[in-house]
């Protein structure tokens, strides 16, 4: 039951009892608009009563579809003579498609909250339900976190109708199956499961159902308040739901077998299961050349690691393991680090601390004042620094090239558990030298090895060694040699085999 019904109500027969009650639902809130009239031929006229909420619905198509309708028919007698009932001449009246009969309460106010009309009529204990929902909502627009150079331009947004269309606009398959949840005890948000019937695993669907279904809050706002109920592992700082803003990534992403779980009001679309991998590839990967993505992802896997390692490597070798160094390189980082008062993993924490700082102010402050905080930045994290003796300048340019190598990483939010994870690592390098380092990245790579999403391993196809699958992991391989869907259980081929392309005999010069 909606909790916002005080208590059951079986509507009345009486128009005025119905009308009182809805207007105690919704406690006769401003927003809601209310208007009755009179309609039939004397002495035969029966009252009607007309809810919607202001903001959400479609007033030209209440005036145009509803109202005006509506009256006309008062004009013409022999209308209102047909022998048959009011009801039904309320429906054939109203030219509206999306139509429907209640005489349930919970579903009256659900349906007034997502902007529908309900019209009651006198003598009658049921509803009339017109779809009319509609409000202002941002255009399609290029995505603001996942940009690329080739390839569509269009955005989520935060209208899910738009989101759902957009996947369809890709995906003209009826295989494609979208199932509906409302979930929120207040807000009673729409999520919507995407998924494609043949191709996804109908366990993890049902999973995925199951997930969502138990959830049981009083709101839901974005996409990241289900993927913390419904992941798999909690405390963890690698993600194991990606999320995206592109369409097709998230139909992409069908194909291969996972799901996309859209939520009202966010453009931020879920996608699971996913591996480790997956959120080092980016949609570009696959709208340029197979040779060309490969050499970029292979330069995103290693800026990946830079950005977990690179500090702590610093901090190791220059305190612990200087022998490792050519004498020359040893003698210049001596010299500059002669004035720093402060040793290397309290310097770079300082550098490291500080460029979050900015990174934050960045985001959060507004953009007219944007400037700011890059001469701020530069000032800070260039030669000012150096020159105050806080910082030697080969930590300048490790902190930079760091932050930098981050930045490449496609997914946020693993980028973010790189940033995480690099602190931990320089409080070992700064202690154990190496020998922490290497048992930080043992202890990190035994707890992916035991991540799981949605029941698949996260370091497929690592482990377990997944030969068809490497293919496309490291290397983005040409599209007539990709022949399996990474992801899917039920279908696994993708295509047919394909002879590599070559002109016909009779072109051949």
């Amino acid at each position: 039951m909606n909790p916002s019904l005080q208590v059951p109500f079986p509507l009345s027969t009486n128009l005025q009892d119905n009308v009182k009650w809805l207007k105690q639902q919704l406690g006769e809130s401003s927003d809601m608009n209310y208007r009755q009239f009179e309609l039939g031929v004397y002495p035969d006229t029966n009252g009607v009563a007309m809810f919607y909420i202001e903001g959400i619905v479609k007033y030209d198509i209440i005036n145009e579809h509803i109202t005006k309708p509506l009256l006309s028919s008062q004009e013409n007698e022999s209308y209102w003579r047909q022998d048959i009932c009011f009801h039904d001449l309320l429906c054939q009246a109203i030219t509206i498609s999306d139509l429907s009969l209640s005489f349930d309460g919970d579903t009256i106010v659900s349906a007034l909250l997502e902007g529908k009309t309900i019209l009651f009529a006198d003598g009658y204990n049921e509803a009339l339900i017109a779809g009319t929902a509609g409000w202002e909502k941002r255009a399609v627009d290029e995505p603001q976190t996942q940009t690329v150079v080739r390839g569509p331009k269009e955005g989520f947004t935060e209208d899910l109708r738009t989101n759902t269309a957009l996947i369809r606009r890709k995906i003209r398959s009826p295989q494609l199956r979208f199932l509906s949840l409302h979930i929120g005890r207040v807000t009673q948000t729409e999520v919507v499961i995407a998924y494609l019937v043949g191709i996804t695993d109908p366990k993890v669907v049902e999973e995925a159902r199951q997930r969502l279904a138990r959830i049981d809050t009083d709101s839901v706002l974005e996409s990241g308040y289900l993927e913390e109920y419904i992941e798999d592992v909690t405390y963890s700082p690698f993600p194991t739901i990606m999320n995206t803003e592109r369409p097709d990534s998230a139909a992409a992403g069908l194909l291969e077998g996972q799901i996309a779980i859209l939520v009202d009001g966010t453009p931020f679309v879920l996608q699971a299961p996913v591996t480790f991998f997956r959120f080092l590839q980016s949609s570009e990967d696959y709208y340029q050349r197979f040779d060309i993505a490969t050499f970029i992802r292979i330069i995103r896997y290693i800026s990946f690691f830079v950005s977990m390692l690179l500090p702590a490597l610093y901090i190791a070798i220059t305190t612990f393991h200087q022998e490792m160094l050519p004498t020359t390189l040893l003698i210049s980082l001596a010299a500059q680090r002669e004035g720093v008062p402060l040793p290397a993993l309290a310097e770079a924490f300082l550098m490291e601390i500080t460029f979050e700082v900015l990174r934050e102010a960045g985001v959060r402050m507004p953009r007219v004042i944007g400037s700011a905080i890059s001469i701020v930045g530069a000032l800070v994290l260039g030669q000012a620094s150096v020159q105050a003796g806080l910082v030697s300048a080969a930590m300048v340019i490790i902190v930079s090239f760091t932050a930098i190598s981050n930045f490449v990483t496609p997914a946020l939010n693993m980028a973010v558990a790189a940033r995480l994870i690099r602190f931990g690592l320089m409080l070992l390098a700064g202690t154990f030298g190496l020998f922490g380092i290497l048992t930080g990245c043992m202890a990190i790579l035994i707890h992916l090895a035991s991540l799981r999403s949605f029941g698949v391993p996260y370091l497929t196809p690592i482990a377990p060694l997944v030969m068809t699958r490497l293919l496309d992991t490291f290397i983005r391989v040409p599209r007539w040699l990709a022949m399996v869907r990474p992801l899917s259980k039920t279908n696994r081929t993708r295509q047919k085999p394909y002879d590599k392309p070559s002109p016909p005999p009779k072109n051949r010069l």
